[in-house]
């Protein structure tokens, strides 16, 4: 499909090679997601003394991921950090991908349609199917205890997958976006507790404090970001990217809403019988619930 060729994210080059990599590259990859995108705009020596490495290590590592050298890895990551914090602002004044190619006869119906396929797909096309399994384990594991969270718009995606996973698990909890709500959530989470943080750019403090407090309380947490990576990906045991690409000057969230039901799929296949036996019994528990409400909305007989 056209437009699913966009080369992908520094970050999500390093995350793929980070487990086949030499030691000494693994420390120099981790420091730069640590740090991500920051660290790779510092000075190479900065960057080598961070990762307790040398300067020829991360040279190593930036040919291995297929740039010429370290400046062109950082010029890399510089159109990255443009598009990383762009606004809807900003977006306005940028030309949609099809101006002047001759494919917006059809207005905004089929811009749209051609805008958010290529997204979903190019989502898709970049996403390691290992990050998803991972994923689905953590959610299919009815011995952890499993709590979703989102920002100012994805709190509604958050909303969306424990709406999902209430019937095929129990302990499944949505949690609104204000600090006070997520400190008081900590008080009890631990080792046994899934969290799964949606951020995207323009990311909010609040998520990503969130995130850093509770890696430090041994939470599993699975991150759903943009490209660009929200800095709770330095923290998160799965990432999980989908591009914004939208027709509009606002961010998309029709990728995300594909790879939420991808994983809701994947999460019902590894609970195979026990999900199926859970989704049974909440729709007859539903069904008990409308029946009595029928009953007590029924007029008393003369």
């Amino acid at each position: 499909m056209p437009g699913t060729t966009e080369p992908r994210t520094v970050a999500a080059q390093l995350r793929d090679v980070l487990p086949s990599l030499p030691r000494a590259e693994q420390r120099v990859a981790r420091a730069l997601l640590a740090g991500y995108p920051t660290a790779g705009l510092e000075p190479l020596a900065t960057v080598a003394t961070l990762a307790q490495s040398s300067p020829a290590t991360v040279l190593r590592l930036a040919y291995r991921l297929g740039f010429q050298g370290y400046p062109e890895l950082q010029q890399a990551l510089k159109r990255e950090t443009q598009q990383r914090y762009s606004s809807p602002l900003i977006q306005y004044a940028e030309p949609t991908a099809e101006e002047g190619t001759g494919q917006d006869d059809d207005g905004v119906l089929g811009r749209s349609r051609r805008v958010l396929l290529e997204a979903t797909a190019m989502t898709f096309d970049q996403l390691p199917e290992g990050e998803l399994v991972k994923a689905a384990g953590l959610l299919a594991d009815s011995a952890r205890r499993v709590s979703a969270a989102g920002g100012r718009f994805s709190t509604i995606l958050a909303h969306y997958l424990i709406a999902h996973l209430h019937q095929l698990r129990p302990n499944a909890t949505y949690i609104a976006g204000s600090t006070a709500d997520h400190a008081a959530h900590l008080l009890d989470m631990g080792r046994r507790d899934v969290l799964v943080l949606f951020d995207y750019r323009r990311y909010q403090r609040e998520t990503i404090a969130f995130a850093r407090a509770a890696a430090a309380r041994n939470v599993k947490i699975v991150l759903f970001t943009d490209p660009w990576l929200s800095p709770a990906a330095a923290v998160a045991d799965v990432v999980l990217p989908g591009q914004v690409r939208s027709p509009s000057p606002f961010d998309s969230l029709t990728p995300a809403v594909a790879l939420i039901e991808t994983l809701v799929a994947a999460v019902v296949e590894q609970l195979g019988e026990t999900g199926r036996a859970r989704v049974a019994k909440y729709d007859q528990m539903a069904d008990d619930v409308l029946r009595e409400e029928d009953t007590t909305s029924q007029p008393a007989t003369p």
